[in-house]
């Protein structure tokens, strides 16, 4: 899992400083992100998946104090919390309840919000070189499969698309998602 480039990683925060959507490697395939507080970089990112704003969106970061704005974990028993703690960082996507001002365009239909802190190191700096979060849902086009290499991310989204270029980690299917309050599975990893 070696950066590859810190030029591409210099340029994606650019990219995304501008409000524009960009590629990175996670741990099983490419991903999209924007700013997570940009309703026009969000609405860039649905259109370019063809996704409907109600079914919500991931954010993912280099550590837990980036999601503090974003989620509310005072409602979560100190066990709830130690569960999901000793997955992060990882590949385990907890639904945490959203805070009152988390943007419905990130949360979509529903008042909680899908969070990972990842354990991919060009994530982690990307996360730490920005200064926040970033938007995470896989990079392929509606009715593609999901980009696991650079070359598939500019196949599918045009040579000039800003990639931070690195590999993905070893995993095979996309991070588990799981209920932070309760612990319930919605979607196997």
């Amino acid at each position: 899992m070696s950066i590859q480039n810190n030029s591409s990683l210099a340029q994606a925060i650019t990219a995304l400083r501008d409000g524009r959507v960009i590629a990175y490697p996670t741990e099983a395939v490419f991903g999209l992100g924007c700013d997570p507080d940009s309703e026009n970089a969000v609405q860039s990112l649905l259109q370019l998946k063809q996704r409907s704003w109600e079914k919500g969106l991931i954010l993912i970061a280099a550590d837990f104090e980036q999601l503090k704005p974003y989620v509310d974990d005072s409602t979560l028993s100190q066990a709830r919390k130690a569960e999901v703690f000793a997955c992060w960082p990882g590949p385990v996507t907890w639904v945490f309840p959203a805070r009152s001002s988390t943007p419905k365009w990130l949360t979509g239909k529903f008042s909680t919000l899908a969070v990972r802190v990842s354990d991919h190191p060009l994530v982690r700096r990307l996360c730490l070189e920005y200064g926040k979060p970033v938007v995470s849902t896989s990079a392929n086009l509606s009715g593609l499969p999901p980009c696991r290499s650079v070359s598939e991310v500019k196949a599918q989204f045009g040579a000039g698309f800003p990639v931070a270029e690195g590999e993905v980690g070893g995993r095979l299917n996309p991070s588990e998602i799981r209920d932070a309050a309760t612990g319930q599975l919605f979607r196997q990893g």
